[in-house]
């Protein structure tokens, strides 16, 4: 997911739009929902303690009366000299402010009682446990979110946000991921993504499919004579894939674990559209110059080392998207 923000002015306390707020507590628990797989695998959607749980279960099916299955949690401690690193104010009120738009799945997203869950939220969760914070989630529409970490609302902008260069101007990342962008369509539609002129195609506002990817495929039609792509935006990602199983759009496009898991969630509706394309590392947004980048790089670090990391991602089916080493500011293009 991300966003060309060069052009929101707008101050940080009148961007925030929040829905919620979430505080996510480090105790153990037990989480019971549903298997899904991701990009390819089955994995479980439990949101992992952040110390001292050993297993987190999960039922199978969505209707009840499904094979239970357990998974093993990952765990993560207080690691002093790392959170030592940590920005005094910050220290000192014990919380990481971090905000979110919860609707893209399975990164980010809501569990049937409200709750923010999903595979960057267990990530942060691990993060803020070795900084010796306590993790607060705030919901957020997505474009308003790197406004209000440029604002000091949020110490950080967590919401798959695709590191760019240009976004790179606007604010700093820390990579954690990799991932490309796909597209779907209902089965049997017959969608090029390379010849989709004249098609409509569905996207989330200010993602990187809607700033980047369509402008450009609409542009090599119109320069072959084509009709332009017709893109239909939608303020969350939900909706936009609702579109396509509606018969609204002919096809969406998003992120590719997000993609996948669209697919999975469709009961056999949707299905993949070409190839994953266009690979770029994800990062989390912190204020430009602001030292909470070098401690959550070597947060994460710590966390890829010690095993926890990769537990997390396996729990979610995103092995796939793996890093080995984090960088402050990885953009590619």
């Amino acid at each position: 997911m991300a966003v060309n923000v060069s052009d929101l002015k707008q101050a940080a306390g009148d961007a925030t739009q929040r829905e919620e707020e979430a505080t996510v507590n480090a105790g153990c628990h037990i989480r019971r929902g549903r298997l899904w797989r991701v990009v390819g695998v089955l994995a479980a959607t439990s949101a992992l303690a952040l110390s001292g749980c050993a297993s987190n279960t999960e039922g199978g099916g969505g209707g009840g009366g499904g094979e239970t299955k357990t998974t093993t949690a990952a765990t993560a401690e207080k690691v002093d000299a790392i959170a030592n690193t940590v920005p005094e104010p910050i220290k000192s009120s014990g919380k990481l402010i971090i905000g979110t738009d919860p609707s893209y799945p399975p990164n980010e997203f809501k569990d049937p009682a409200g709750k923010i869950i999903g595979f960057d939220v267990d990530l942060m969760n691990a993060i803020a446990a070795t900084l010796g914070l306590t993790p607060e989630y705030r919901a957020s529409l997505f474009d308003k979110i790197i406004p209000s970490v440029q604002g000091g609302n949020y110490n950080v902008g967590m919401s798959s946000f695709t590191d760019s260069k240009k976004r790179e101007e606007q604010v700093d990342f820390v990579t954690y991921f990799k991932a490309g962008s796909a597209w779907a369509q209902k089965v049997g539609a017959g969608i090029n993504p390379d010849d989709a002129c004249g098609k409509k195609i569905a996207v989330q506002t200010a993602t990187v499919q809607d700033t980047e990817e369509m402008p450009a495929r609409s542009k090599k039609c119109t320069d072959a004579g084509k009709p332009a792509i017709n893109v239909v935006k939608f303020d969350d990602q939900t909706a936009a894939t609702s579109a396509v199983m509606l018969g609204q759009a002919d096809a969406m496009s998003a992120d590719s674990p997000v993609t996948a898991y669209a697919i999975k969630q469709s009961d056999g509706k949707l299905e993949a559209a070409g190839e994953i394309f266009d690979s770029a590392p994800y990062g989390w947004a912190v204020q430009k110059g602001s030292p909470l980048a070098q401690s959550l790089q070597q947060a994460l670090q710590h966390l890829i080392d010690s095993g926890a990391y990769k537990q997390v991602a396996a729990n979610w089916g995103a092995e796939n998207g793996m890093i080995d080493k984090p960088v402050i500011n990885g953009a590619v293009s």
